[in-house]
Formats: C-alpha cells, sequence, structure tokens
C-alpha cells in the first residue's frame, strides 16, 4: 500500500486593498473573502460627517476603524490574505504596520473624489511596494476615460489601471489576480 500524499499548503501572500474614504475598500474585500470578513467598523457620527467628507457618499452609515480582513485560496499553491486599510488621514498611522510583509496592494479610487485618491498612490509609489490602481465603478459606470485618470493621477505606464465592480467576486477576482501578475513581473526583472 503506497502512503498518500499530504494536502499541499497553498503559499500565503499577504495583499493590501487601499484607498480613501468610502472607496469600495471593505465592499471588495467582502465580496471576495471566502471566509466571513473581519470588519473593524464604527458607525459615522454627525461629529465626523465633516471631517470624513460623507457628500458623495450620503448612504454609507459606518467606517473601517482599523482594518478590514478576508482571504481567499486562488489555486492549489497561492492563498492571499487581504489587509483593507481604513481610509481616513487620521488612521494613516496604521498603513505601515499593516503594510509590513505584503507583497502588493490593490489602490481603489473613487473618480467623483479624485483628490481623496492622491495620498494612497502617493504612499505606494514612496514604499516600493508593487500596487495597481483599480477604478471602482459605482453605479456601473466609469465618468472618466482610463487614459485620463492616468494622468490626473500622475501615474507612469508602469503601473496598471484597471477597472472593477467591488461588488462583484469575478471582478474582485481580476483586479487581485492582476495585483499577483504585476508583482510576480517585478520579482523576475529583478
Amino acid at each position: 500500500m503506497k502512503p498518500s500524499a499530504e494536502p499541499r499548503t497553498p503559499t500565503p501572500v499577504k495583499i493590501i486593498i487601499a484607498g480613501g474614504f468610502g472607496v469600495g475598500k471593505t465592499t471588495a474585500v467582502a465580496s471576495i473573502s471566502e471566509t466571513t470578513p473581519l470588519r473593524t467598523e464604527a458607525a459615522i457620527t454627525t461629529a465626523s460627517e465633516d471631517v470624513d467628507r460623507t457628500a458623495h457618499v450620503p448612504d454609507k452609515t459606518t467606517t473601517t476603524v482599523a482594518l478590514d480582513f478576508g482571504c481567499i485560496t486562488v489555486d492549489d499553491d497561492i492563498k492571499l490574505y487581504l489587509f483593507g486599510t481604513p481610509g481616513q488621514d487620521r488612521f494613516g498611522f496604521m498603513w505601515r504596520d499593516l503594510v509590513l510583509g505584503a507583497l502588493g496592494a490593490l489602490v481603489i479610487v473613487d473618480t467623483r473624489r479624485m483628490d481623496d485618491c492622491y495620498p494612497a498612490v502617493d504612499y505606494f509609489e514612496k514604499t516600493g511596494l508593487p500596487f495597481v490602481v483599480a477604478v471602482n465603478l459605482f453605479e456601473g459606470r466609469l465618468s472618466h476615460a482610463v487614459e485620463d485618470i492616468r494622468w490626473a493621477l500622475a501615474i507612469g505606464d508602469h503601473v496598471p489601471l484597471v477597472t472593477f465592480d467591488a461588488r462583484v467576486k469575478v471582478s474582485v477576482r481580476d483586479a487581485l489576480l492582476t495585483v499577483l501578475r504585476t508583482t510576480l513581473e517585478r520579482v523576475t526583472a529583478r
């Protein structure tokens, strides 16, 4: 009788899901995670409404105050561990710790609020961590041409820019696979 092979454990890969307030980070993690995602949501209070600038997201009633966490098995070899960052500037001090050990990042952009996108893009450009910019298709449509978004964010052609819908599992999967490909290309180019 031949001994059975032990099941392989997939390699853990840490990916950061980042972006400004209300861009869809929590939604993206929740839509793809194969486990119930960990969320650290708190109610938006009237005191924080002006600070968090909720005008463009009036239906938003909660906000991430630490992180979101979920995971997804890509195949027998890779399991992604997703860490969603808080989007408000006042929680920016957490990003350094959340990013430790990450192999790449998905930076989610809401084109209705471009000013809120710059800090996340700048952060990952400075850290040198491979990242992909993902324009969330709110209401299912793209309101600006992709090249205009690239120009507005001042990102070079070496940074992939994709569109996706944070509510749709397959769409989030495709964006995360782009992060993996980008990271692999960066590693093999060295």
